[in-house]
């Protein structure tokens, strides 16, 4: 991450390297998170365009609550790493919110240009793609803390039944003698704050992005991280079907709308996500490893078999030596003859 200064406004910047381009064959791809006003971003890249016949960048605000907007002015550029003067750069502000998550430029270069005629944006199949974001504009951003909670927040229609429950859920909905408070910030589930003591001790940062927010605020955010901690702490690699994941990237989306800094704790989740994948090619290895099985032992009972007839062939070709000592061969088709 770097600033850049401009009379009035200040730009961080990340910078995207990718490499191997040439041999990308997603759709679409994204970079890495990272944050930039306290708030995670990525940029997500069309290399052969989103539907059109130009290199395709938009900047995008993650998974945002129906409620909550996000403000920002911000510059996508395509480094031409031969030729400072000749870097694509294009600016633009937007308000992110719900429906609108990414925003960008659909035509930002020709790909003829890119692919063809391409002097300096692709070295040794790499390509350097920057996402500048002003940090000047605090004032035009409709803060989460004056928002209702999240839709996955709310009062439910019926009682939780478990901690890792999917279904909507509020503090007051859960019984008082459920909830503890957790360090002076709020009143959380007694099953939560364990596990929340053990990643604020080895991540600070997590207590102290929440400390300028409101208490309501502040008890979604670990009632949301605790969910997302208990369901990795409680849950078994073989636990992971289609509907565990479809589950745990609820949470974990409801999570990211709360401003921590999760790089920590992304990895742990995504690997949680993959093992639905895992399992299920783990079940085609032990298929084909079970058909191998059966096949060599058939294959076994094959040589034994094969070993029993070459016995018997060895024996027989022995009576055959036997039974053909001063035996003649006769014509069976001639005349049997009376005389001359």
């Amino acid at each position: 991450m770097e600033n850049q200064e401009k009379i009035g406004e200040t730009f961080e910047t990340f910078k995207w390297t990718i490499k191997d381009f040439y041999k990308l064959k997603s759709k679409k791809i994204y970079s890495q998170n990272f944050y930039i006003g306290g708030h995670s971003w990525r940029i997500l890249m069309y290399p052969k365009g989103n539907k059109v016949d130009y290199l395709s960048i938009y900047l995008d605000a993650g998974t945002l609550a129906d409620v909550e907007t996000r403000f920002s002015k911000f510059k996508l550029v395509l480094i031409n790493q031969v030729n400072d003067k000749l870097t694509q750069i294009k600016e633009t502000q937007h308000t992110f919110n719900a429906r609108e998550s990414d925003w960008g430029f659909t035509s930002f270069i020709p790909l003829v240009d890119l692919y063809v005629f391409n002097e300096g944006f692709i070295v040794n199949g790499t390509c350097i793609i920057e996402a500048r974001i002003s940090i000047s504009h605090p004032e035009l951003e409709k803060k989460v803390d004056e928002a209702a909670p999240p839709v996955s927040m709310q009062v439910p229609a019926k009682p939780i039944e478990h901690a890792d429950n999917p279904l909507p859920m509020d503090i007051s909905a859960i019984p008082i003698d459920e909830l503890v408070d957790f360090r002076g910030l709020g009143k959380i589930e007694k099953a939560f704050v364990p596990l929340l003591d053990e990643v604020c001790a080895k991540h600070p940062s997590v207590i102290g992005c929440q400390k300028k927010r409101s208490r309501r605020f502040t008890e979604w955010a670990f009632t949301a991280l605790g969910r997302v901690l208990h369901f990795l702490k409680t849950k078994k690699a073989r636990d992971m079907d289609e509907e565990a994941c479809s589950h745990l990237q609820i949470l974990w989306e409801e999570l990211e709308t709360f401003r921590f800094n999760l790089t920590w704790l992304e990895p742990h989740v995504q690997s949680a996500l993959d093992m639905k994948n895992y399992m299920e090619r783990s079940a085609k290895v032990r298929s084909v490893k079970e058909n191998v099985a059966a096949l060599e032992m058939e294959m076994k009972k094959l040589k034994a078999m094969v070993a029993y007839v070459e016995v018997d062939l060895e024996m027989a070709r022995r009576e055959l030596v036997k039974v053909e000592e001063g035996f003649e061969e006769r014509d069976l088709d001639g005349e049997l003859g009376y005389g001359p």
